[in-house]
């Protein structure tokens, strides 16, 4: 598989963005908190000040004046009241909330209420000194930061990311061109492997030592099919097309006899006739070569595998059932490069693909096992 740095770059640089910019975003919600703090003092003490500009303005107001002009202000909005809280002036514009002495905050509006005298100030007694206020400045100047931050953090990683992966995608682009060439010159000697068995056994007659090169070449090209299907894998579009299930798989279990010979196993076929589904071939085969190699190579010698396809209440079942081993976690197996018996060969990739093609086409598995006594592996094709 080719390492593209451009797509590593931009995934682990929005990684390791989000995690500095967390780390980093907390002292400065900290700042911004202080900010805020420092910003309502200010509007509490201002509120305070103007409260007391009006006070001022009502003790020098002499009674052989007629009329009395309340003082008003662009910003700032204020209000009289009785102990019952009665009007006796206001030009605000929303009623508070609360008439308790003290610094208050509703919305966007905050406002002080400062306590009277009994007697003096035209009967008031309560002062309400209100204004509109809004920590604009402070949240635009957290927001900017934020976004520098992120933005910084961002193009920094991606720059170092990339200069970092280009050494690795230059090494992986080597590696990639070497396993399709080292593909490609398997595929010669394997296919001259077969060929000349084949006509060996056609001259000569079939034997053990014949029966022993077909099926070390076989498991070899099911090892290759895969590898083959790994590398081409988002590279090559599988069509699908109408396949004849019944003739597929018997022809594949044909291919494995020979296999199942060297162990003196018996491939019982049970596959009813005419069932069509419309798929990929090369999907196909990886699920049916994988689930019969591996029953084969895991079974015990002089035993039977049933290998069955039918329809089960409208829909199409390919069961695989050995008098094998067993498996002993049936979570893993599906797992790359797991291998229940490292003694028996293999890279654990096989299964693995399995269970790519079977989510791609949503194709149902079940795998159910008894250690020493067998494996069986169901699937259950959907509806089409």
């Amino acid at each position: 598989m080719i390492l593209d740095s451009r797509k590593f770059s931009r995934k682990y640089a929005v990684i390791y963005t989000a995690i500095l910019a967390v780390l980093l975003m907390v002292p400065l919600f900290t700042y911004i908190a202080i900010l805020l703090q420092i910003d309502e003092s200010k509007v509490k003490l201002d509120l305070e000040s103007q409260a007391q500009k009006i006070i001022v303005s009502m003790q020098h107001y002499k009674n052989s004046d007629k009329v009395y002009h309340f003082p008003r202000y662009k910003e700032y909005r204020a209000a009289l009241y009785t102990n019952t809280q009665k009007k006796i002036y206001t030009d605000l514009d929303v009623e508070p909330d609360s008439y308790a002495e003290g610094f208050h905050k509703q919305g966007e509006y905050y406002y002080y209420i400062y306590s009277l005298p009994d007697g003096y100030y035209f009967g008031a007694k309560q002062l309400l000194v209100m204004t509109k206020h809004t920590a604009s400045t402070i949240y635009f100047f957290a927001f900017s930061v934020m976004s520098a931050i992120v933005v910084t953090l961002f193009v920094f990683s991606l720059l170092l990311l990339k200069n970092f992966s280009v050494p690795f995608e230059h090494l992986n682009n080597q590696l990639d061109t070497f396993i399709k060439d080292s593909m490609h010159e398997i595929n010669t000697p394997l296919s001259i492997i077969n060929l000349n068995a084949d006509l060996f056994a056609n001259k000569y007659g079939e034997n053990k030592y014949i029966w022993r090169i077909k099926s070390a070449s076989k498991t070899l090209a099911t090892i290759y099919n895969d590898m083959d299907y790994l590398i081409k894998q988002g590279r090559v579009e599988h069509k699908k097309k109408r396949i004849d299930m019944s003739d597929f798989i018997q022809n594949r279990t044909d291919y494995f006899q020979e296999v199942a010979n060297l162990k003196n196993i018996t491939l019982n076929t049970s596959i009813a006739l005419e069932v069509f589904y419309f798929c990929s071939k090369t999907k196909l085969q990886r699920i049916v070569d994988n689930t019969i190699s591996n029953a084969i190579k895991y079974s015990t010698d002089n035993t039977t595998i049933n290998i069955i396809l039918k329809y089960v209440d409208g829909e199409i079942v390919f069961f695989v059932e050995d008098q094998g081993v067993g498996i002993k976690n049936t979570d893993k197996i599906f797992s790359r490069y797991h291998r229940e018996d490292e003694a028996k060969g293999g890279f654990g990739i096989g299964l693995n693909i399995v269970k790519q093609i079977t989510e791609e086409e949503h194709i149902a598995v079940d795998v159910s096992s008894v250690l020493g006594e067998g494996t069986t592996f169901t699937y259950t094709f959907p509806r089409q």
